[in-house]
């Protein structure tokens, strides 16, 4: 067998400072090792899809109109054919609860998922680790680049790869500003270099700490500055599945010849190649138990496997298991079974139903809304035939994906009538519009004071779409 390759410097594992002084270890950089397996797949392939749709989104048209835009001037967010006006909070709220709950659920099924495939942080840094590794070399180069004195090699891979950083986060700033602000405008913004400041500032802005965190700090985001990474372990229990070491089978580890019965030589199946060490992004040994550091990204699993199939071994050595499936030998089968478990039960259901409650709400949201206001510079007046005149303005919200017309009906006291009859107005798809109206009513028709009246808004295209609207009308004592 031959000798293995040579180890990356890596973060060792952090220890009690010797004396006052020592309060704080400063970094030291990681240089990854690139893995492949089963797991690096799952995670790349969430790569794609996320940045597909992250990037893709802003691009697509619906109903000559950008298909995801929150348009924070107009205070509306278009959704494919679904306008959310400011009160639509409600929805807001539940796609919180939604997502606090997804989160528990899946955690306390198999641990840190977000974290390892899916976060942002563990995304962007896996693309910029690539671009690293394209540009200079595997882990072992990259080391002995930083460690070489500059030369004109050395010069222009770090240019190369700061340049290609560069441009990546400065796309990410300016696909992010695009989910605010119409893709058709920033275009032309960027083609005559007039951006707002504001849609300059957080191109920049976001395109900068995303250099910064995926391209420096790295490990060091999740490790000191997520809290997520802080709180996680009070939502795992002994079912939930973690990626494991197998200690009572691969103690005590240490090198060997391959096609040597470990158990000759008094020794597990861990070869102590340090390799699960050299492919972790944060730089952890899971040999050392559970740690908060672990994002989940099960890059150690794959390479173990691939270890010990080099080794004849059985694989598995670095897996996903649970605390209880060690302690008592359970197969696969009890692991499952013990997925439904209470906690993960309530947590399901209050999130089954929260979802549920969310399709409900948008299924039978209204698709058109009316506020009544009164003049309150003339309340109410005497006009020509001994009548009583109330000023109204009606804000007309038409929530649906079409132009739509609007009639307008007023009853509750007799002989109530709108001055110059039933209007018409014309709302735009997605739109609001405004309309005073007039209302008329004998002197003698109600009870001085405040009295109730209705109006009835109805779509000429649709008499099944209409709202009734209360009020009241006053009449002077």
């Amino acid at each position: 067998m031959s000798s293995p390759s040579p180890k990356p410097q890596q973060a060792q594992k952090s220890k009690a400072p010797q004396s006052s002084d020592t309060l704080y270890e400063s970094r030291k950089k990681l240089y990854v090792r690139a893995v492949t397996g089963v797991f690096a797949n799952w995670r790349w392939a969430l790569v794609w899809i996320t940045q597909i749709l992250f990037y893709g989104l802003p691009w697509l048209s619906w109903n000559d109109r950008q298909a995801v835009l929150f348009h924070l001037a107009e205070r509306k967010f278009y959704i494919f054919g679904t306008v959310f006006w400011p009160q639509d909070v409600f929805f807001l709220a539940i796609l919180l609860i939604i997502s606090a709950y997804a989160l528990f659920f899946f955690t306390a099924i198999a641990g840190r998922l977000w974290c390892g495939y899916a976060c942002p942080q563990t995304v962007y840094t896996e693309i910029f680790m690539w671009i690293e590794q394209k540009i200079e070399g595997d882990h072992i180069r990259r080391q002995k680049l930083d460690q070489a004195p500059m030369s004109a090699n050395k010069l222009f891979r770090r240019s190369a790869k700061f340049l290609v950083w560069g441009l990546v986060a400065l796309w990410t700033g300016f696909t992010f500003v695009a989910y605010f602000s119409p893709t058709s405008e920033l275009l032309e913004a960027a083609r005559t270099f007039s951006f707002g400041p504001w849609e300059l500032f957080w191109i920049l802005f976001y395109g900068a700490f995303t250099f910064l965190f995926a391209g420096v700090l790295r490990e060091q985001v999740c490790k000191y500055m997520c809290p997520y990474a802080r709180f996680q372990a009070v939502m795992f229990d002994p079912d939930t599945l973690v990626i494991t070491y197998d200690e009572a089978r691969g103690e005590p580890r240490g090198v060997r010849k391959k096609g040597v019965d470990p158990r000759s030589l008094g020794k597990g199946d861990c070869i102590d190649c340090g390799i699960c060490v050299q492919v972790c992004p944060t730089g952890i040994d899971i040999r050392d138990g559970l740690q908060y550091e672990c994002i989940g990204c099960a890059a150690c699993i794959d390479a173990c496997d691939q270890v010990m199939d080099k080794m004849n071994y059985p694989r598995g050595l670095i897996r996903y298991t649970t605390e209880n499936a060690l302690k008592k030998n359970w197969g696969n089968k009890e692991i499952v079974a013990h997925v439904f478990r209470p906690r993960t039960l309530i947590y399901g259901t209050v999130l089954a139903v929260v979802c549920l409650a969310f399709v409900w709400g948008l299924a039978s949201r209204d698709p058109l809304r009316v506020d009544v206001i009164r003049d309150r510079a003339s309340l109410a007046r005497e006009v020509e035939g001994g009548q009583i005149e109330n000023v109204y303005r009606l804000h007309v919200m038409n929530m649906a994906e079409s132009t739509r017309t609007f009639t307008f009906e007023v009853s509750g006291l007799p002989g109530v009538k709108i001055a110059g009859g039933p209007p018409r107005i014309e709302v735009g798809p997605a739109s609001t519009q405004s309309v005073t109206l007039q209302v008329l009513v004998p002197y003698d028709a109600g009870k001085p004071g405040s009295n109730e009246i209705e109006f009835l808004i109805t779509a000429e295209d649709d008499p099944s779409l209409s709202l009734r609207e209360e009020t009241t009308f006053l009449l002077p004592r």
